[in-house]
This record gives structure tokens, sequence and C-alpha cells, in this order.
């Protein structure tokens, strides 16, 4: 009895231990925009490198879904999160001289954190994917400019490592932070060189994010693991987005103009109209009603399309108007509409719930059974 009572407090010192430990690493976002994968190579170096000490933890993610298959489960950030990290290293490729585009509208959609000074204080540091190279130190000032505006405390690089490289090729250093030269074929990019460049970044900026932990604001916000997702919803609830309908004449799958985007669509499945012809002659209200959900799962595949695979950009669905292949008299649209309008909550939630209309048509276009048009908005 006295050696099983010894095991358990053995057991639970361990553990408090282990708990303290956790609670005094700091928690570093790794956050990135990558094409091809090129950022997310340094990504998972400067991860090992903030990790190599034991004093932080290194949580990586994306400003936007890209579903190349280095990239496509990596999960997306909110701007919202951000203040609940102790410090976050930014990772992007450069384009002419200038942080990404994807980068650029992530960083804009941090004006709330700014008006309510979520991120000052805070570490930050970046590293950035190049092609030739050139501009890669005008390139992270612009992701700098940004962070400065907030308030961030900017950690460079200095020379720091700079007497080990291999001077004999050209190689991404520069004291502002890591970035790789990952158009040049010469050499395997990141290069043998750029990986120690970043792991080491990874490792200084690890001591300066612990030493400053708990010293600024932190946002109590859940982090994105234990938020629902739009693209968590799909997965969970085993709904897959089709391929984006082409146009079939002079006009495009969706137009955005200010925050609103417009999309048009019916019931186009596999290249060809799924259940199509008029309710009361060639389908009854169940194959209808099929033929809508086909075309709402269109939509949204155009809507994905049009917020460039992050659904998280959506604030509102804002309208939903339902066109039906319905003979003179009938009266029962709404019950047809219900599948479309079930759909969109059941994806988007709150953000789902919408203004709606529906009507019937002696026929519609291509003659398919049902036409949706919607309107969202998006941030």
């Amino acid at each position: 009895m006295i050696n099983l009572r010894n095991i358990l407090i053995a057991l639970i010192s361990i553990f408090s231990i282990v708990a303290h430990a956790q609670q005094k690493k700091a928690r570093v976002l790794v956050l990135i925009h990558s094409d091809n994968g090129s950022t997310y190579e340094l990504a998972k170096e400067f991860a090992k490198g903030l990790e190599s000490s034991n004093q932080a933890e290194a949580i990586i993610k994306m400003v936007k879904k890209n579903e190349h298959a280095k990239l496509k489960e990596i999960p997306v950030a909110t701007p919202n999160e951000l203040s609940s990290y102790d410090g976050i290293a930014f990772g992007s490729p450069i384009y002419f001289g200038n942080m990404s585009t994807a980068m650029s509208e992530f960083l804009s959609m941090t004006v709330d954190l700014w008006t309510k000074h979520g991120l000052e204080g805070m570490p930050a540091t970046v590293f950035m994917s190049a092609g030739s190279g050139a501009g890669k130190e005008l390139a992270i000032q612009s992701i700098w400019n940004s962070l400065a505006v907030h308030g961030m405390i900017l950690v460079s690089n200095g020379i720091r490592g700079n007497e080990k490289i291999d001077v004999k090729i050209p190689q991404g250093n520069t004291v502002l932070g890591t970035t790789s030269l990952s158009s040049a074929k010469n050499v395997e990019r990141p290069s043998e060189s750029e990986r120690y460049l970043i792991k080491l970044q990874g490792e200084n900026f690890a001591k300066i994010a612990l030493a400053l932990k708990g010293t600024f604001f932190k946002s109590t916000v859940p982090l994105l693991e234990n938020k629902t997702t739009v693209a968590s919803t799909l997965k969970q609830k085993k709904i897959t987005l089709p391929e984006v309908p082409q146009p079939a004449g002079n006009y495009k799958p969706y137009i955005r103009t200010g925050n609103l985007i417009f999309i048009n669509q019916v019931a186009l499945k596999d290249g060809k109209i799924l259940n199509p012809g008029k309710l009361g002659k060639e389908l009854n209200e169940q194959q209808v009603k099929e033929a809508t959900r086909t075309t709402m799962l269109n939509v949204i595949a155009v809507l994905n399309e049009a917020v460039e695979g992050n659904l998280e950009q959506v604030k509102r669905c804002v309208q939903l108007t339902g066109i039906f292949n319905t003979p003179e008299g009938y009266t029962k649209h709404a019950d047809l509409m219900n599948v479309a309008s079930d759909l969109t909550v059941d994806v988007f939630g709150e953000k789902g719930k919408h203004a709606r209309a529906t009507f019937g048509a002696s026929s519609i276009p291509v003659n398919s059974a049902v036409e949706i048009q919607a309107i969202f908005e998006i941030d």
C-alpha cells in the first residue's frame, strides 16, 4: 500500500513538472502564405530551430487555403486569433520586392486587432521565399511596416551564422531575416546554408518569445484548433464541393463588386444536368430537391473559387433566390428551396442565414429543374 502511494505521489510530481514546463513554453504562430511549398519548407526548418531548446512550441498555419498536395492539410488562421500567441513568425513568397498578395490581404484584415492594441509588445520575425533574390530586403521590410504599425517587437537576424554558410553559391541570407532563392536551380532549395540560417532564426526567436511571454496583452480567444471552421464542417458532414461549372456563354461564374459576390448556377453535375425537366411532367418533388442540392453545391463551389479557397472570409449569405421549372398553379416552391437554405446554414452556421425569394418559371435554360441566384458578403 505504501509502495502504491509512493508511486502515485511520484506520478503526480512528474505530471506537475511536465505541466509547469508546458506553461513556461512560448506558443509561437508560424503564419505563412506558400504557393508551391517553398515557404512551407522554410517554415518547417524555422519550427525545428524554434523547438530545439524546448523553450517554445510552433504552430504552422496558412493565411489562405491551398489545395497543393504539400499544403492542403495545413489549417488556415483567422486574424482574431493572432493575439492569443506569445510571438508570430511571418513567412511569404516575394512578389516584385513586396510581400505576397495573400499575406497583404490577411494583414489588411487585422484593423480590429490594431484598434484594440492586440499585438502591441508581441515579438515578430519574418522569413521569405525569393525567386532571383532581387528585392528581398525590400520585401521583408514591406511586412515589417505593417508589424511596426501594430507595435510589434521586430526581431532581425543580424549576421548570425553568416560565417558558416557556403559562399560558393548564392544564398538567401539577409540581416533582416532568412530568405531562400527558390528559383536558383543549381542546388536544392532551401539550400543547406539557408536551412541552417532559418533554424538559427528559430532558435533565437524562441528565447525572445519566452523572455517576453506574459509581458503584453494576450487575448483569450480560442485558437482555431478548438473552433469550428467551414472546412472542418464540410469534412465532418462529408460534403464534397464539385468542380466549378464552366460558363456556357460570354459571362463569368461570379462577379465581385466591393465586398459582395454574385453567383448564378443550375443543376449541373459531372458535365450534365441532373434530373432535367419540369416538375409534375418529367420530375417529382424529390427529384427537384436533389437538383436543388446539386445547384446549391455548385454555388458554394463557385464561392470557394471566388475567395481563393478560404471560405472563412464569408461574412454572411445575404440572399438566395430559387427559380423552379414548375407548372402553372404550383405553390410549394418554398418547400423545394428549403433544401438550398438548409445546406447553406449547415455549411456556414449563423452566417448562412439569409433573405430568400422563390418563384416558378415556365422553363429554365438547359432544361434544368432549378436555378439559384446567390449574394454573399465577404470580409
